[in-house]
């Protein structure tokens, strides 16, 4: 077993768990999927890329076969304990920006969010029909 397959199968799982959210979107409005857009961040531990080769097979046969995966990184931001500024901070060095301080809590940056899930609406199928 090679160190990626591990993570692989990650990615995988995270796949099969939005596409179902997806799916149920999709089925309430009776329409199939164009695209899904996520934001993730730098510490979610989510591999963005990993998750792009994993969707079209996690996708296959289901509402959202032949949609895209659109991914936006989200930013990194603390809130420090000491000032109390809102400020960017980078993976291996949560600071506050402001004061230097060490204590900050994080606000942002570990997340995975469904930003947008765009869906076919009956015009889009017609247009498609008489091209």
């Amino acid at each position: 077993m090679t160190r990626r397959e591990p993570k692989t199968m990650h990615e995988l799982s995270i796949c099969q768990a939005l596409i179902a959210q997806v799916e149920a979107v999709a089925t309430d409005r009776r329409s199939a999927v164009r695209r899904v857009c996520l934001g993730i961040g730098p510490l979610a531990g989510v591999e963005p890329q990993l998750l792009k080769d994993a969707y079209p097979l996690v996708c296959a046969g289901t509402v959202a076969e032949g949609s895209q995966l659109d991914i936006k990184e989200t930013a990194i931001r603390v809130r420090c304990r000491n000032c109390g500024a809102e400020t960017a901070a980078t993976a291996n060095r949560l600071v506050c920006g402001v004061c230097g301080d060490w204590r900050t809590d994080l606000i942002a940056g570990d997340e995975m969010l469904l930003l947008r899930v765009e869906l076919e609406t009956p015009n889009d199928a017609m247009e498609d029909a008489d091209v």
